[in-house]
């Protein structure tokens, strides 16, 4: 028996289950697809990873209704401090700090761990009787026409609906059916990401400290723990993750520095491959894609889950007037609309940060003279210095009413 919806949308991470939300918020009917079971998407330890929201990406989760649920375990990021140098050696004097307090009173964004928003999520979408969740089945095919369209799932099933969103990932299938191609490559770097334990406060602080195999950064969670994303040469990094907790340590050690006394690993460890993906378009007919599946950046600035997030109050925010002013939700002009707001943001933030991963990733006494320079003009010009914060908290240009905190 065939299913109906207004939208399908393949994929249930974040970004395909915070859009499921937002549109079933005002008024759609969603059904969400994915081929992982629920109890294993909820599990503690699926995925490793914190997230660094900005300040607009967490209006986004309180206008969703989503805040109550996170404040208790979210770390609120106060300061960033930028630094270049080598393991063992400390950072360069030219260091480069962001301060919340110059551009308002509340903070830059804050840390919230994988393992708090996931589970949030999945059961704020279990409490919406607009949204129905397919777990642990996969889609295999999906054909268009000028009036919906039509999705085939492994276990035999069909759905209908107006429109396909493919929040599927990286190497989305979504996007390969529709005949979307991606171009990016891979950066030869791998990112070890942990929770450590420290003896002094952070503070709120997070840290950048680049380093010629790669970043590392140091993000400030609840109580005395850091999460780190520590960048380094695919090779070394599989070296590094065949050792022991001990090892381990004694390797990070000298990049950590000791300015939060002694560490410890508090958690599980994870190692994900780092690469650039980035989709030639946004859009096809009857499809529309979000988050991951149109563009995989490098983490050196932590902005994947909040362009990810923009996508979703965009194209929530562009559904939700087309339908109220009786337009075909799945018709190319309304879908144009959307690709037309995020494409020129997208392309800017990948080549952005593609750029700053070659600039810094090398020893190179040149480049390394240049950035120490840069870095030191960056803060030394307040106004400019303001200009890169607002960026990072997703305060300026054309942004969407999630993103500004309000509903649709």
């Amino acid at each position: 028996m065939e299913k109906h919806d207004d939208i399908v949308i393949a994929g249930g991470g974040l970004n395909g289950a915070a859009l499921a939300l937002a549109l079933a918020q005002a008024g759609f009917a969603v059904t969400v697809i994915d081929p992982r079971p629920r109890d294993v998407r909820a599990a503690p330890g699926f995925d490793g990873r914190s997230y660094a929201l900005s300040q607009a990406s967490c209006r986004m989760l309180r206008a969703l209704g989503l805040w109550d649920a996170l404040a208790d375990d979210a770390q609120p990021i106060l300061d960033i401090k930028v630094s270049d140098g080598r393991a063992g050696e400390g950072p360069s004097p030219f260091v480069l700090e962001f301060s919340h307090a110059e551009i308002g009173h509340d903070p830059m964004g804050h840390m919230v761990e994988d393992r708090h928003l996931r589970p949030a999520l999945l059961d704020a979408m279990d409490g919406l009787p607009g949204i129905t969740a397919l777990s642990g089945c996969a889609v295999v095919a999906q054909a268009a026409d000028a009036t919906g369209i039509t999705v085939t799932l492994d276990n035999g099933e069909t759905l209908s609906a107006a429109l396909l969103i493919g929040c599927d990932g990286r190497g989305s299938g979504t996007a390969k059916r529709a005949g979307i191609t991606h171009v990016g490559w891979d950066y030869g770097q791998s990112g070890l990401v942990a929770a450590v334990g420290h003896e002094k406060p952070h503070n709120g602080i997070a840290h950048q400290f680049f380093m010629p195999e790669g970043p590392l950064a140091i993000l400030p969670l609840s109580g005395n723990r850091s999460s780190i994303v520590w960048t380094e040469r695919t090779a070394n990094a599989a070296r590094i993750t065949a050792l022991d907790d001990a090892a381990y340590l004694d390797l990070l050690r000298p990049r950590f520095g000791d300015f939060l006394g002694e560490i410890s690993l508090v958690g599980a460890r994870f190692t994900y491959p780092l690469s650039l993906s980035l989709a030639h378009t946004m859009i096809a007919p009857r499809v529309a894609l979000s988050g991951d599946s149109a563009h995989g950046l490098h983490p050196i600035a932590g902005q994947g889950l909040n362009a990810g997030l923009k996508d979703v109050a965009a194209l929530a925010e562009v559904l939700t007037d087309a339908a109220r002013r009786g337009e075909d939700i799945g018709a190319t002009d309304v879908l144009e609309r959307y690709q037309r707001w995020r494409r020129f943001d997208i392309v800017t933030l990948a080549m952005a940060t593609d750029g700053f991963n070659r600039l810094f990733s090398n020893d190179s006494p040149l480049l390394r003279g240049i950035r120490n320079l840069g870095m030191g003009a960056v803060n030394a010009l307040p106004g400019l210095r303001r200009t890169f914060m607002r960026e990072a908290a997703g305060l300026t240009g054309d942004v969407p009413k999630l993103l500004r905190g309000k509903t649709l």
